[in-house]
């Protein structure tokens, strides 16, 4: 029983108190079971043996493969050869037999694994689409996409990342519609990686597939809870990658139309649709203009019209206002990751408490202008309007640059932090390598079209 002692000197058998050898006997010969506790199922791996010890000695077959075939009654039933695959088998989760006689192992896929129920995720809110959201378990995001792409089409690949941890990685795709440079460059970034986990799960890969540029803060990748959302991008022709025990997709490429779009836009009608759409444009844009549009205005406030005069602070600030920015964009996300931490039970008179204490008395205690807390209270809430973190911090970041650059440089600074903004869009690239900017640069009309106005989908539109 050579196969067994490398087994057993490998695996940490006896240290590890879930890793369970368990030896048996089929058909008078010496058989060990090598299995993980909470992997299991108990039902299964009972009928098994059960089926195991009616095995006679004559019923014994010359080969491993044969007796896979008459003896093993389950579905999922692999002969293993190689003892890397074997350790990797056990490792994660399944059950591997030996049996003495055989040059080969038996691998039964017995897992069962623990998982949180399918739900609607925190985040990605439904307005009136499905209510249903990836979990962390990888087989479950599977099924969800199949559940709703009912096609031969339909590839997903299995593959696995990090020398420790050996994380499943799943690549989706519609053979008849994906752009084959694309898959094939996104395969071998992923085969090409030498990591040794990915701690973080998606973040981790991703972080390693795209190298370049990290100064720039704009998203490279979409990621989605909604298997609606990926399953719409799986049909316009993009790649999605799964993660093992992360609850999201992410999508590739990704450009910042990609990422400023949401699913619920197709929920409602066409009019409906395009007004949402061109709203949370317009808030976007509107949460990077206003506090440094309103600073510069404020230090040059002979170019203030007649009728617009009513913006301009009732009394000089006991603060400067470049300080009063910077302090509550500060405050804001002290206050996102106290609400975070927040035990729910206390959240909503915490908030209550947040809103009404600091903001009011900030105000009567001169530490702020009025005028200034409603600039910042309108861009912490025009931030949650995107459904993507990434993007409501990199336009911050590019917001507070404008900031600092127009108190020290006025409208030569101002000027000079659109630019940084505008370059910072400019020189993005998707991992394809293609324009952060598709379709507006190269500019293609029907698909900017698109962008902006939400028209009737495909085969509803008269003919």
């Amino acid at each position: 029983m050579e196969n067994i002692s490398y087994m057993d000197r490998t695996l940490p058998v006896g240290k590890s108190f879930d890793l369970i050898k368990r030896t048996i006997e089929i058909g008078e010969r010496k058989a060990v079971l090598y299995f993980i506790d909470g992997f299991v199922k108990d039902e299964a791996m009972l009928k098994l043996m059960d089926s195991f010890m009616g095995v006679t000695k004559e019923a014994m077959p010359k080969e491993a493969e044969m007796f896979s075939q008459r003896h093993v009654p389950y579905i999922e039933v692999d002969v293993l050869k190689d003892f890397d695959q074997v350790l990797r088998n056990v490792l994660s989760g399944v059950t591997c037999l030996f049996i003495e006689g055989y040059a080969a192992c038996i691998a039964i896929d017995t897992r069962t694994y623990p998982a949180r129920s399918v739900e609607e995720p925190d985040k990605d809110k439904s307005l009136r689409g499905s209510r249903d959201g990836f979990v962390e378990t990888i087989v479950f995001n599977t099924a969800l996409m199949r559940r709703r792409i009912r096609d031969e089409h339909l590839i997903m690949e299995m593959t696995e990342a990090g020398q420790t941890s050996r994380t499943d990685i799943v690549i989706c795709y519609m053979s008849d519609r994906v752009d084959k440079e694309l898959l094939a460059n996104v395969k071998s970034r992923i085969e090409s990686l030498h990591i040794d986990d990915l701690k973080m799960n998606q973040q981790t890969l991703a972080e390693a597939m795209f190298k370049r540029k990290w100064f720039n803060p704009f998203p490279k990748f979409k990621f989605t809870e909604r298997p609606d959302t990926a399953v719409a991008c799986l049909l316009e022709g993009k790649v999605i990658i799964l993660v093992d025990n992360s609850p999201s997709a992410m999508i590739l490429p990704t450009t910042i139309f990609d990422v400023v779009e949401e699913a619920d836009d197709y929920y409602f009608p066409p009019v409906t649709g395009t007004y949402l759409r061109l709203t949370r444009f317009l808030i976007a844009l509107l949460t990077y203009f206003v506090t440094p549009t309103y600073l510069l205005l404020m230090n040059h406030r002979m170019w203030i019209p007649e009728n617009l005069e009513f913006i301009i602070l009732k009394e000089d600030p006991n603060v400067p206002l470049i300080l009063q920015f910077l302090l509550l964009e500060l405050a804001i996300d002290g206050l996102r990751l106290a609400a975070v931490n927040t035990p729910n039970m206390l959240s909503t008179p915490l908030s209550v408490m947040a809103a009404l204490v600091l903001g009011e008395f900030s105000v009567e205690s001169g530490w702020f202008s009025s005028e200034v807390m409603l600039a910042m209270a309108f861009v912490a809430i025009a931030n949650y309007t995107q459904a993507n973190y990434e993007l409501g911090y990199a336009l911050k970041f590019m917001r507070i640059l404008n900031l600092i650059l127009t108190q020290l440089f006025g409208i030569w600074g101002y000027i000079a932090g659109l630019i940084i903004f505008a370059l910072a869009l400019l020189t993005n690239k998707t991992i394809s390598g293609q324009s952060y900017l598709y379709p507006l640069i190269p500019f293609d009309r029907a698909k900017m079209r698109n962008r902006f106005f939400r028209g009737r989908m495909p085969g509803t539109r008269k003919m």
